[in-house]
């Protein structure tokens, strides 16, 4: 592909193509108005684009399921032998690095999946809270894994699978739930074991995504791009508060369970640098979705309206039934009457006593 580039980049524009086509965008609405712009693609711009799009998954891949362990797994080893190297810190630093690159880059291409039909241009703003966000999040995602398994290699292995077959699996569950047909028209060429594998490599890259950091491209194997297009604020929310719960949770383990090694190290303030980098990654991805999404005006609904549904509705579910509620009012009414009836009557019978006296002395 690179040679292919570099070949239709260098000889573009010395022969006249033999056809070119026309792509229809729309603008970004203004004012509640938006325009539709034709742009002539020739054959040499659309090969280009369609490497650049095949570029971008490629680092996705890459990073995810190439630099992410390698980052794991160099950090767990600095670690255990309590130094650190030149060598290995600027590899772990590429390595860093690349695993943001590729999660920015699900970042644009699900804004340019959901959002085909419009002209995207993504500011520079944007590009920087996507990268603070993803810097934040993935770094302190790895720093605790590498610290619960330091210490405790033995469960290692069962979080490490709990969290990637649950993402692996939860799109062939919702596709289950669907019942939809079989999909069929990913690759004529692809028989329906060749199409199951296709999917499998799918979900699997979306488990190892979810494994790290949130996933933009969600996966929806019922639809015929197999990717959602619709922006779920629930999900989003679900997934951060889980796994702010679950780095909480792993942190806690090691703290409890550390070793000689972490002796020199104040644990209490690694913990809350940790839990405030990742708080840190959730308040740059909501400056990013309130401020510097490129598509903002297109959602039907913010994100401060989304988490404030989505936290009513947890509220909703913590409260107790109205049933409940009101039968325990009706006790509290009836107690309350009874003591008060309780009361009169001894108030009649007190004041019925002094009477009572006189007739018996007259």
């Amino acid at each position: 592909r690179c040679v292919e580039v570099f070949y239709i980049y260098f000889h573009a524009g010395r022969v006249e193509e033999p056809y070119v086509s026309i792509t229809k965008k729309r603008q970004m609405p203004k004012d509640g108005y938006s325009e539709e712009i034709e742009k002539e693609v020739g054959q040499a711009e659309g090969k280009l684009c369609t490497h650049r799009s095949a570029f971008s998954r490629a680092s996705v891949i890459q990073a995810f399921l190439g630099s992410a362990p390698q980052l794991t797994l160099q950090l767990y080893i600095c670690v255990l032998q309590q130094e650190i190297t030149a060598a290995r810190s600027i590899f772990m630093v590429l390595s860093l690095l690349s695993i943001v690159y590729g999660a920015l880059r699900c970042n644009i291409l699900a804004i340019k999946i959901k959002y085909d039909d419009y002209d995207v241009s993504v500011k520079p703003a944007a590009y920087l809270c996507i990268f603070m966000w993803r810097s934040f999040e993935i770094a302190t995602r790895v720093t605790v894994l590498v610290l619960f398994s330091s210490v405790l290699q033995i469960w290692t292995l069962p979080v490490v699978l709990v969290n990637f077959f649950g993402f692996f699996f939860y799109p062939w569950i919702l596709f289950w739930q669907s019942k939809s047909p079989f999909p069929e028209n990913i690759e004529k060429a692809l028989s329906r074991v060749g199409t199951t594998i296709v999917l499998c490599l799918l979900t699997f890259l979306y488990a190892g995504i979810n494994m790290f950091c949130w996933s933009a491209v969600q996966v929806k194997l019922n639809d015929p791009d197999l990717i959602n297009k619709s922006q779920n604020w629930y999900r989003l929310t679900v997934y951060y508060m889980l796994r702010f719960i679950e780095n909480a949770f792993l942190l806690l383990m090691w703290y409890i369970y550390k070793t000689d090694i972490y002796l020199y190290v104040c644990a209490p303030l690694l913990v809350l640098q940790l839990l405030i980098g990742y708080c840190m990654a959730v308040l740059f991805m909501l400056v990013f979705y309130q401020f510097c999404h490129p598509c903002k005006k297109l959602f039907s609904s913010s994100i401060s309206e989304g988490l404030l549904s989505c936290f009513k509705f947890l509220c909703f579910i913590c409260k107790p039934p109205k049933s409940t509620v009101l039968t325990d009012k009706a006790e509290v009414k009836s107690e309350n009457t009874d003591e008060a009836r309780s009361s009169s009557k001894t108030i009649d019978s007190q004041k019925g006593n002094p009477h009572q006296s006189v007739s018996s002395n007259a």
